[in-house]
């Protein structure tokens, strides 16, 4: 009797491990914010939750190799899809022509004493010589634009690099809640 009831425990545990292998393989991925450059929407040291295999819309936040320093992972914001114009014009975000309210990025502007805007102007034409993210890249920014290393630096994110969608934030105890 005693040797059936360890089997079954035993057995438990080993399903309950495949369980969680799988949904760590193929669901939901935990990741370390490191620096600055998402603040203050994420902050370093923050764990996240983001979630693997989802269809990534603008205003996501995504997870991504870094395409200057291999074997280090970004956190960015996507601000254009394929095919859209991007353009930025005092500290306002257009795309396709249209003026974009960017409510995540309040708080950053409110803290600002310099007079200086949080984002400088540009337009994808300035920085890439094309009027569109082409077909199958991104656009990535981050939040706390001034020090940020995204896609006007390091260039477009090809979709199929994206490795998670940012969706929850569980350590600090006081932070724990989804993002915007």
């Amino acid at each position: 009797m005693k040797a059936k009831e360890l089997v079954k425990t035993i057995l438990y545990f080993v399903i309950l491990a495949a369980i969680l292998f799988g949904l760590r393989q193929f669901v939901f991925t935990p990741v370390v914010v490191k620096g600055d450059s998402m603040d203050p929407t994420l902050i370093d040291g923050e764990r996240v939750i983001a979630l693997k295999n989802t269809d990534v819309q603008r205003f996501d936040i995504i997870t991504f190799p870094a395409p200057d320093d291999p074997g280090k992972n970004y956190i960015k914001r996507v601000i254009g899809l394929p095919g859209d114009t991007v353009e930025y014009r005092d500290d306002q975000l257009y795309v396709n022509g249209d003026q974009v309210e960017e409510p995540y990025l309040d708080e950053y502007k409110d803290d600002l004493t310099d007079g200086q805007p949080l984002t400088g102007d540009f337009n994808l034409e300035k920085l890439f010589g094309a009027e569109k993210v082409p077909e199958g890249e991104l656009f990535v920014l981050g939040d706390n634009r001034r020090i940020s290393k995204d896609s006007r630096i390091i260039g477009m994110i090809n979709e199929s690099d994206v490795m998670a969608d940012v969706k929850f934030v569980f350590w600090p105890i006081n932070r724990i809640g989804t993002i915007d």
